[in-house]
């Protein structure tokens, strides 16, 4: 294994770091009151990957068993306890555990501690993830043919 080709062609670097302060408000907040932070998009690191930050409130939540095709989708775990299912069975993760899936493996998260979790969410390469996490809630609005071109566009496909 080597490194990729260089990105940067410069001679004496740039200033181009991002920050974002740890009380900066959610971008997505769900009816739950599950909320995502839109760490880093593959908008923002020129598809490279996305890292997101997931809270998830006491009340159990999360998705079951699927896969993607084109992304790799990486779990850990910042507080609480968050069941993770690794294509074989349910783990119960607690802070820092991490779970890697690589593209095609089938996983699922789950809140069913009754306690606050979250995590961060780390997918490559950065996919639009944001437009999923956007376009769930309105999911029981589709017919069976929009949400199935919806769960296509987004990479996911459910067991």
């Amino acid at each position: 294994m080597s490194y990729p080709p260089p990105r940067y062609l410069g001679e004496s670097g740039e200033q181009s770091a991002t920050y974002r302060p740890a009380d900066a408000p959610p971008e997505w907040t769900y009816a739950n009151g599950n909320t995502v932070h839109y760490l880093a998009t593959g908008a923002t690191t020129h598809g490279q990957f996305g890292l997101y930050r997931w809270e998830m409130g006491p009340q159990p939540s999360g998705p079951e068993p699927h896969f993607h095709r084109s992304i790799s989708e990486s779990f850990y775990i910042l507080r609480g306890t968050i069941r993770i299912y690794d294509g074989e069975r349910w783990i119960d993760t607690v802070p820092g555990d991490f779970v890697h899936v690589p593209e095609g493996g089938v996983h699922g998260f789950r809140n069913e501690s009754g306690e606050p979790a979250s995590m961060l969410l780390h997918f490559a390469p950065g996919a639009p993830r944001e437009a999923y996490f956007e376009g769930l809630p309105d999911l029981g609005k589709l017919t069976d043919e929009e949400r199935a071109a919806f769960m296509l566009e987004h990479d996911t496909f459910w067991l």
